[in-house]
């Protein structure tokens, strides 16, 4: 059975920093993804990442303040998030493709349940 869980949400102030991770059990997944969906927005994208690690994508919005980073040996992924702003209070979820389709911001199979990440001004 194919199982998404994220970890490490919480509340943190303005300026801080949270780690997500998300275990991936089930299968192996070629590309990991976070979005995240804020009150009253659809969900975005974030980060997106691939077997090698190499060439992550990330939304403008968070560029130069998140890091998505994988360990395929414990089938996880991360997302190391710095310099939070209120504005990036969500939602955050986690996501998976056991195949690449060609960049990392279109469907994913896999969803986790999502951890909530709440950044205070």
């Amino acid at each position: 059975q194919v199982q998404l869980v994220e970890s490490g949400g919480g509340l943190v102030q303005a300026g801080g920093s949270l780690r997500l991770s998300c275990a991936a059990s089930g299968r192996t997944f070629i590309v990991m993804g976070w979005f995240r969906q804020a009150p009253g927005k659809e969900r975005e994208f974030v980060a997106g990442i691939g077997w090698t690690g190499s060439n992550p994508d990330y939304a403008d919005s968070v560029k130069g303040r998140f890091t998505i980073s994988r360990d395929n040996a414990k089938n996880v992924v991360f997302l190391q998030m710095a310099s939070l702003k209120p504005e990036d209070t969500a939602i955050y979820y986690c996501a998976a493709n056991p195949i690449y389709r060609g960049g990392f911001r279109g469907r994913y199979d896999y969803w986790g349940q999502g951890t909530q990440v709440t950044v205070s001004s």
